[in-house]
């Protein structure tokens, strides 16, 4: 396919590869050839007249683009593409050449081109996902304890670990990966019915040829024709959609917390990546920008997938055409965003120390919460609560640390000193105390996440075809 010089900017060649014009056509004449084969087997054709017919079911044989052009006048790229397909067949047997394409409809050979593209598409972002799950699940092991602050609304609410935080992002991604397996195995099925799904050309033959097509191109034979009932087919888009929603929302995490003033975390740098034409000194998270950028088409494309669904009778005017152009944009900014997010992560910069710097200067008002609710079991609730909003304001009016504050309070009230243990309560201002709850149920989740991934083996749906 041709992709506009921003899209290419956004995506990757090897998903570029998986739909263009030529891999489309030639998942076309893989139809074809598997078609032709299927009846010649079922004593439909002569033998020798299926040969003649694959002998030639090569893209590189065929002007693409002048297919391309007499398809849009046509109404369908199949029907220029089966007249070629026919005229070229008919140089070496004219007998082969009147069966080409023979209880077939238009229909038939794109649906199924577009699902032997979307199982190559698939297999990208499996291998896409389990490499960045990979990373995630490292990173998350080495930070399993390392105090951050968790924002709430957009300000700092308490301290968290850092592992916890990614072992949040991990989760999605490894239910992405399970959802997309299952879906594919509903989804990539054959699409052959003739012209109003009945296989009615083919007769009594029609099932038996359609179940050798589906094998000869390793898919799944669909239990009726799917020409208007697209149901499972977007469930997959949808899942895609997801998944990109998913990526929006590390990139949104990571690009907030390689803020300069956070400085939490930095993309790696170097060899131009991440620079800027006028200040020197940026370090952009451009791979961030990229995932951002699918997260944000992805809803878009998704609508117009689920606003294709209402096709007309048995065969679609306008909507199933507008399915086939939006379907290739939502794997094409997905793998995209997962390359991306891939080559921020095999060398993500995590910096502790700013971590804790950041929780420093926020002069422990970050651990009021937990204070109130150890003086609560000394004096009451409502009393602590109210003991904390004044210390956290008196902490704001000095400067100073809301621990030393609170400290200060208490030994000049004999009611106070008797009843808190000073020590303690100190401890609870502690960053890595506080990080504990946040360590030990990133622990037991990541024991999970681990296994799950572990679990996946390899991309089940590959197949090898003899074109």
């Amino acid at each position: 396919m041709s992709v506009s010089i921003f899209d290419s900017f956004l995506t990757t060649q090897d998903m570029i590869a998986v739909f263009d014009d030529a891999a489309i056509v030639q998942g076309m004449l893989r139809f074809e050839q598997a078609l032709a084969a299927a009846q010649a087997e079922q004593g439909m054709l002569p033998a020798a007249a299926a040969r003649a017919i694959a002998g030639v079911c090569k893209a590189q044989l065929y002007d693409i683009p002048a297919i391309v052009g007499a398809g849009r006048r046509a109404g369908s790229l199949a029907i220029p593409l089966v007249r070629e397909l026919t005229r070229t067949v008919a140089l070496y047997d004219a007998e082969a050449a009147a069966r080409v394409h023979w209880g077939s409809t238009s229909q038939d050979v794109i649906d199924t081109a577009m699902v032997l593209a979307t199982r190559d598409a698939l297999r990208l972002l499996d291998d896409g996902l389990h490499q960045l799950c990979g990373h995630l699940l490292q990173l998350a092991a080495r930070h399993s304890a390392t105090p951050v602050l968790a924002r709430t609304l957009m300000q700092p609410a308490q301290v968290s670990s850092f592992g916890f935080k990614v072992a949040g992002w991990l989760a999605p991604l490894l239910r992405a990966r399970a959802r997309l397996r299952d879906c594919a195995a509903r989804a990539l099925q054959l699409q052959l019915g003739g012209a109003v799904g009945t296989l009615s050309v083919m007769g009594e033959q029609g099932a038996a040829v359609a179940a050798r097509v589906a094998a000869d191109l390793g898919l799944k034979l669909a239990d009726a024709t799917w020409h208007t009932q697209r149901d499972e087919w977007v469930r997959l888009g949808l899942e895609v959609a997801v998944l990109s929603g998913s990526m929006g929302k590390i990139a949104t995490d990571l690009s907030l917390m390689a803020q300069g003033e956070i400085a939490e975390l930095a993309e790696p740098s170097g060899n131009g990546r991440g620079g800027s034409s006028a200040m020197p000194h940026k370090r952009n998270p451009v791979s961030a920008m990229i995932a951002l950028a699918a997260a944000t088409r992805a809803p878009q494309h998704a609508a117009a997938l689920l606003a294709s669904m209402g096709q007309q009778h048995e065969r679609g005017l306008g909507n199933w055409q507008a399915e086939l152009a939006e379907w290739p944009q939502l794997f094409l900014s997905a793998h995209g965003a997962l390359q991306a997010l891939n080559e921020a992560f095999a060398g993500l910069v995590v910096d502790p120390d700013r971590m804790r710097r950041n929780i420093d200067a926020l002069q422990g008002l970050v651990f009021a919460e937990a204070a109130s609710a150890a003086l609560a079991v000394a004096i009451g609730r409502p009393a602590a609560h109210q003991l904390l909003e004044k210390m956290s304001a008196d902490t704001l009016a000095s400067g100073r640390q809301l621990a030393d504050v609170l400290a200060d309070a208490v030994r000049a009230d004999p009611q106070l000193n008797e009843k808190i243990d000073l020590p303690a309560l100190a401890a609870l201002f502690d960053p890595a105390t506080a990080a504990e709850p946040a360590r030990r149920l990133a622990a037991r989740q990541l024991a999970g996440l681990r296994e799950q991934n572990a679990a996946f083996n390899a991309y089940p749906f590959h197949h090898r075809t003899n074109a």
